[in-house]
């Protein structure tokens, strides 16, 4: 018999034994990344030596994932908005427009007006909200801050309710209705009922949530058993909740005896949130609340089975209900959740800051949870963060028009650009040069047994 001899190619080399790579083939296969902005599992050219064991990438693709990430985009878009407001500003102001007509004589007059007049404005804000050194003593230069987490407060947990709604999947419009139902049935506790300290503010807290959760949980039944539109339903229950309040004023039982305007009775001193620094500033329990909230949330996505049901049922209703979850029963309990939420607004309304009842209760802190929502990324610290940026708005926004007479509006139109750019990422990115590159991956070199045989196996 005669030896047997494994088939030989063209390039004269056994056809069974591996081909080993060249140093260009070695280098090419240790061509891996993954690019996680946005979520998005894309290969990418980064050298990355598995040899040594060292991890692919270095300083510059660490530091262009930090400023080209979500987080950043939020900063930036923030930024953004301050400056083309402060570009309004100028444009409304008188030494702006008197340098203007002699612009091209002299643009430093015009230029240096511009910059004066954003600048007084914004600083002023600062001091509306944050500090003000002018103040009489320590407890007046910081009751700005107070002022602002007070006003924060509110909008904190309604983002809250808003931002857990859209970590799954659901569009929920609805907090002012919930904020206004739990507002109706904390107030009424608060005034109605004869119970000792302690108990009543807790009933009070209790009946506020429920009440948001309740009004919260109805469209999360109507969009489980009916499929109706979350963000139909949540629109209509606003308007059902608010002239339902409007009714309850009119009646005896809600409006004030001896009164002739739509307000409730002041709420028993047991029922009311006491104040954490004193009576000198108006911030009450609800804060340590709205953080207690927070945490709560943060717990409930990260660390719970309950949030992983939540995420999942966000990223894709049809896969979560084909590995086993119930995507009714997530439905229901989310939006009960972010009613409950919303709900705790409601009472820091009536409770903490008000401590009574009116058709302006929830003035528009239902509609602004949206927008801190949508710039804390739907994250609870984000939230939180985004909960105190507006807040800061609106405490400022009154002495920034006393001292330099810039109209409170300003503040909703930055307000509205936030929520423009936060929208449009890629604006964003496109307009501070943070579009991150993407390198398309090497072509692995092919063998010399691919390159002898065209590639055929």
């Amino acid at each position: 018999m005669s030896e047997k001899h494994p088939p030989q190619h063209a390039g004269g080399e056994p056809a069974g034994r591996a081909q080993q790579p060249t140093p260009a083939a070695e280098e090419t296969a240790a061509l891996v990344s993954v690019d996680t902005a946005g979520g998005a599992m894309e290969p990418s050219a980064v050298p990355a030596t598995a040899q040594s064991g060292q991890l692919p990438g270095g300083p510059d693709t660490l530091l262009r994932k930090i400023f080209t990430g979500s987080g950043m985009v939020s900063v930036l878009a923030v930024l953004l908005a301050l400056i083309i407001g402060g570009l309004l500003i100028a444009s409304t102001d008188k030494q702006v427009a008197t340098t203007a007509t002699y612009l091209f004589a002299r643009p430093t007059d015009f230029l240096a007006a511009v910059w004066n007049a954003a600048t007084r404005s914004y600083i002023a804000l600062f001091q509306g909200s944050v500090f003000n050194p002018r103040g009489n003593g320590v407890a007046a230069q910081f009751a700005p801050f107070m002022e602002t987490l007070t006003i924060a407060t509110p909008l904190i947990t309604a983002g809250l309710g808003v931002a857990l709604a859209f970590r799954a999947g659901l569009f929920n419009i609805g907090a002012q209705g919930q904020i206004i139902v739990a507002g109706i049935l904390a107030a009424w506790v608060g005034f109605a009922l004869d119970l000792p300290m302690g108990l009543h503010l807790l009933l009070v807290l209790v009946a506020g949530i429920i009440g948001g959760a309740f009004w919260g949980g109805l469209v999360g039944v109507l969009k489980a058993r009916t499929g109706a539109h979350e963000v139909i339903l949540t629109i209509m229950f606003n308007y059902i909740a608010l002239y339902f309040l409007r009714y309850l004023l009119n009646t005896p039982a809600f409006q004030r005896p001896g009164e002739s305007n739509p307000i409730s009775p002041i709420l028993d001193p047991t029922a009311v949130y006491p104040q954490i620094f004193g009576s000198q500033y108006r911030l009450h329990l609800g804060f340590l609340l709205a953080i207690a909230a927070t945490v709560l949330v943060w717990w409930l996505l990260n660390r719970s089975t309950v949030g992983f049901e939540f995420r999942a049922v966000g990223a894709n209703p049809k896969a979560a209900q084909t590995a086993g979850i119930n995507v009714s029963r997530s439905t229901i309990l989310v939006m009960a959740l972010a009613g409950g939420l919303a709900g705790m607004s409601g009472v820091a309304q009536v409770a903490g800051t008000e401590k009574v009842l009116t058709d302006g209760v929830a003035a528009t802190y239902g509609f602004d949870a949206i927008t801190v929502a949508l710039l804390g990324r739907s994250t609870p610290w984000g939230t939180f963060a985004a909960g105190l940026l507006f807040g800061a708005f609106r405490a400022g926004a009154v002495q920034m028009q006393i001292q330099t007479g810039t109209p409170i509006d300003i503040v909703l139109v930055v307000q509205s650009l936030i929520v423009l750019f936060i929208a449009a990422p890629p604006l964003v990115r496109a307009i501070f040069g943070l579009n991150p590159r993407r390198r398309k991956p090497a072509r692995p070199a092919k063998s010399r047994e691919a390159a002898t045989t065209g590639g055929a196996a």
